[in-house]
């Protein structure tokens, strides 16, 4: 077991006096910190659009669909149940990491074992020393999990976003200056390497704990079984995401599927503001809430109206502008990838609302049940893949829009169903925004077609994008009267301006 260090990271996890504001705080840092994030994989990903070629990402998408899985069954949810568990000790998470390196040391040996069948699978040699290369990430990723979690259950979040910056930057940088060099999709390959291995070195330096000895205690095998529960939902998932691409790239090939995936990209690169950063800082907040059920409930909607009036417009907007986006950022050989884009967009109204149900389930500690729901919401979105693939892939793209929209409302309410939230709890918090966005989008298109047709792709954009944000407001501030959001966010503004004004100008 190891000594004293890192020790601060094992005091009780419950409420205290400004969780909430706290949280908000991390959020909008947080978020902030996800946007510069962004930024740099948008930049990135326009530079290597215009070097290499839609084969190219379509190779690499190849192998990523098969192999992306690997961070999650690492995980095998071990880092959600340290965050939520009131009382963890050091043992207990010496424990967890070297069963998450257990795992990554496994699935490196299965998948140096099976690279030649990928390869063969898809009529791709290149394909196995695209997938010998990735192994490297699987340990890479098991060094950092329960390090990173550790670091959540502490609200660390501001040095974790740090690093995530920073990594990004650097893996960017190598990625850029070896297409630049030459290297094909090598380039490709070279950036979750570079990445993962800075992500490891700065999160063991930031967090300072450094792991013991394994011991199996019944308190290690409770975490572990929690884990099991987010690892079924979690598996099931990326099951279903990776079948599109897999499909896509046996039935029409490596182009086709290029520019699906850098449509994918940047949409969930939206997502991934949007969704996953808020997860880390609402499961870790609602958490501490477990043993006050109504101040969970009060906290989890004020959440949940909060995040989706501003996750809704924002991709309401990106529907919008994603065709004249696409074109003007990655030039106009991936004009395909732009209705796509915009239909990604407007499934990710609902689906940004839908992604939250995981703070329910970790905060009242049902994995169980959240593995459940990522059964069910599998076989749906596989009927969806199912009924849209021979429309190519447009038809998988509406199929799955169709599909997040179904599942959105049954998902949060199913969630929160071990402490009494209903349906009318989610579309009180939530219905108004939607409504509102999809009016948003009606608005921004019919601009388009019948003012901005003959417009540049950038005046097309702005206008198209303010009518979009506009209508939005009219609807859900107007309408509505939904103004909760907008007074709680300037009310933290004010707050973190008011901490880093001198002490002198504060009175």
């Amino acid at each position: 077991m190891s000594g004293n260090r890192g020790a601060e990271y094992f005091a009780e996890n419950k409420a205290y006096e400004g969780l909430g504001r706290a949280s908000l705080h991390s959020g909008m840092i947080f978020i902030a910190a996800r946007g510069a994030n962004i930024f740099v994989q948008l930049a990135s990903t326009i530079l290597l659009a215009r070097i290499l070629s839609p084969h190219d990402f379509g190779l690499v998408a190849m192998v990523l669909a098969l192999v992306g899985f690997a961070p999650m069954l690492i995980d095998f949810g071990t880092s959600e149940a340290s965050t939520q568990k009131t009382h963890i000790t050091q043992t207990e998470i010496s424990s967890l990491f070297w069963l998450n390196v257990a795992i990554s040391l496994g699935l490196t040996v299965l998948l140096v074992g099976s690279s030649g069948l990928i390869a063969r699978l898809f009529g791709e040699p290149s394909l196995t020393s695209i997938a010998l290369a990735l192994s490297i990430t699987f340990v890479l990723t098991a060094m950092t999990t329960q390090h990173s979690a550790l670091m959540r259950r502490a609200m660390q979040f501001r040095r974790l976003a740090m690093i995530d910056i920073s990594a990004n930057l650097v893996g960017s940088a190598v990625s850029v200056a070896l297409a630049l060099s030459g290297w094909g999709y090598w380039s490709l390959v070279a950036k979750p390497i570079v990445t993962a291995a800075w992500t490891a070195v700065a999160v063991w330096m930031a967090c300072g704990w450094v792991p013991g000895r394994p011991r199996i205690s019944s308190d290690a095998k409770e975490l572990v079984g929690f884990g099991v529960g987010v690892t079924g939902f979690t598996m099931t998932d990326y099951l279903v995401k990776s079948a599109d691409r897999l499909a896509i790239g046996y039935f029409q090939g490596a182009g086709p599927l290029g520019y699906f995936q850098n449509a994918f990209t940047i949409y969930s690169n939206v997502v991934a503001i949007l969704t996953e950063a808020p997860h880390n800082i609402a499961a870790s907040s609602l958490s501490k809430l477990r043993s006050d059920v109504e101040g969970l409930k009060r906290a989890w909607a004020t959440a949940l109206s909060t995040l989706s009036f501003f996750s809704v417009p924002a991709f309401a907007i990106l529907a919008v502008i994603g065709q004249d986006f696409v074109v003007l950022l990655l030039g106009q050989k991936w004009a395909p990838a732009g209705p796509l884009l915009c239909i990604f967009a407007v499934r990710g109204i609902a689906y940004s609302v839908e992604r939250t149900m995981g703070w329910l389930h970790v905060a009242v500690g049902r994995a169980d049940r959240w593995m459940r729901w990522g059964v069910y919401s599998a076989f749906v979105q596989l009927a969806a893949l199912a009924v849209g693939l021979p429309f190519g892939v447009t038809g998988v793209a509406v199929a799955y829009a169709i599909a997040a929209f179904a599942l959105c409302v049954p998902a949060l309410v199913y969630s929160g169903e071990p402490i009494g939230i209903r349906s009318r709890d989610v579309l009180q918090a939530v219905g108004p925004q939607m409504l509102a966005g999809l009016v948003a989008v009606a608005a921004g298109f019919l601009v388009q077609l019948q003012f901005l047709a003959d417009y540049s792709h950038l005046a097309r954009m702005f206008i198209s994008g303010a009518v979009c944000l506009a209508a939005y407001l009219v609807v859900a501030v107007g309408v509505f009267r939904v103004t909760g959001p907008l007074q709680l966010i300037f009310s933290v503004l004010r707050d973190l301006c008011a901490a880093r004004m001198p002490a002198s100008l504060r009175s």
